[in-house]
């Protein structure tokens, strides 16, 4: 009698089992990948080679494969959450050890780096100062804190439609303080080296048809003074004249144009700093006056208030100026057989000969899924076909059981004969 195919049978339930109790255990566990247990056939071999007669001896386990299809993404409170839509691993670092996560519940460490709840760093492109990302060997990513520093303004485009209508005046009377001596005037803030704000002035006097002189004040001063000039003495000079032709249209040839503004300062910044302002598309018609473009360059200096990542794995700092900034890059990896990496816990894989040489580049790219941010893959595991399956695997056993009860009974029935 032989009891090796019942052996067989209830050592494949038990592992089934096992599989099953793993997957319920982990229905919540964010990134799970649900493990299936297969089975193969055991046959012995003959003297003859003929397997016409034979009898098989049982079953055994093939292996346990990981399913890593595609959990269900939900919204997380977390902006440093983020999920994988599509294939790919996140790529991470402990202590130089590389291993692999679907799992992407991250947090920030006190030095700065974007760690998982076990340590690991997950990995990625840095950028500089500028937001250009380095891309090169990956990086342990961290969060750069550090204020962004100013910028000073150097070009303001400006586009204007200026009235037709308005009465010719004497520009030589211009005086800021008097809006009788200018017909339009628009302002806008500027920023020195220091990122100290200063108010640049614009304001345009209509001296021909189709000509107007163009005058500046910074903080309310006005700039270029005409030191011969009597009377007044030191009257403001104008910056320019702008010539618009039958049609309403700025003509550009006629200097000068742009308008080259120098802003004296006194905070300890470079001075002057000089400020280009063009005025392409300024146009000269019978409406109101009215500002169509402003946009001056330059900013003040300003501190990280938030961030979050992109869907190609870029992280965009906010900052209180209003200024956003690449801090970084996630980047993704990719396996030829994901069934061959090595499960080592805490949601983590590693490498190795049967799983091939990780593929890694951005999100999006290369076939690689995106990223998503301030949100988790829940657990692939289908909680109802799991329960199923564990009431197969018990009648499955208690199958497996019974074969062995019987063969037992046939064998005790041998022993009484007499």
């Amino acid at each position: 009698m032989s009891f090796q195919q019942g052996l067989s049978g209830l050592n494949a339930a038990s592992k089934s089992l096992e599989a099953i109790g793993n997957n319920v255990a982990n229905s919540g566990t964010v990134g799970f990948k649900q493990s299936q247990v297969q089975f193969a056939d055991i046959y012995a071999s003959t003297l003859s080679g003929s397997g016409a007669a034979q009898i098989g001896i049982g079953t055994q386990i093939a292996r346990v494969a990981q399913l890593f299809s595609q959990g269900n993404i939900t919204a997380s409170n977390n902006p440093l959450d983020m999920a994988i839509n599509g294939d790919g691993f996140f790529r991470m670092s402990s202590g130089g050890t590389i291993s692999y996560a679907r799992n992407g519940q991250f947090e920030l460490s006190k030095e700065g780096f974007i760690q998982s709840a076990s340590g690991a760093r997950l990995t990625g492109y840095m950028a500089d100062a500028n937001g250009v990302v380095a891309i090169g060997a990956p990086a342990e990513l961290k969060i750069n804190k550090a204020d962004l520093a100013p910028e000073a303004t150097t070009k303001y485009e400006l586009k204007l439609t200026l009235d037709s209508r308005k009465n010719v005046l004497n520009s030589a009377n211009f005086n800021p303080d008097d809006p009788t001596t200018f017909n339009d005037s628009t302002s806008v803030p500027v920023y020195d080296s220091l990122g100290n704000s200063h108010i640049l002035r614009t304001f345009y006097v209509k001296t021909a048809g189709g000509e107007w002189d163009v005058f500046a004040t910074n903080d309310g001063v006005p700039i270029g003074y005409d030191p011969a000039a009597v009377p007044p003495a030191n009257a403001p000079v104008a910056l320019g004249t702008m010539q618009f032709g039958p049609g309403g249209v700025l003509i550009p040839s006629i200097p000068p144009t742009p308008l080259v503004v120098p802003m004296d300062v006194s905070t300890g910044a470079t001075t002057p700093f000089n400020i280009v302002i063009d005025h392409t598309g300024t146009q000269q018609f019978a409406q109101s006056f009215g500002v169509n473009k402003q946009l001056p360059d330059g900013f003040p200096p300003g501190t990280l208030t938030a961030f979050n990542v992109a869907s190609d794995g870029s992280i965009v700092g906010r900052y209180s100026n209003g200024k956003v900034n690449v801090l970084g890059q996630v980047i993704l990896s990719s396996f030829a057989n994901p069934n061959g990496l090595q499960n080592i816990g805490d949601n983590q894989w590693v490498e190795t000969a049967e799983s091939g040489v990780a593929l890694t580049s951005a999100p999006g790219s290369s076939g690689l899924g995106s990223v998503q941010s301030a949100r988790i893959e829940e657990s692939n595991v289908d909680l109802t076909a799991e329960l199923v399956n564990m009431i197969t695997a018990q009648r499955y056993y208690q199958a497996n059981a019974q074969t062995i009860k019987t063969q037992d009974q046939i064998l005790q029935t041998l022993v009484n004969l007499r």
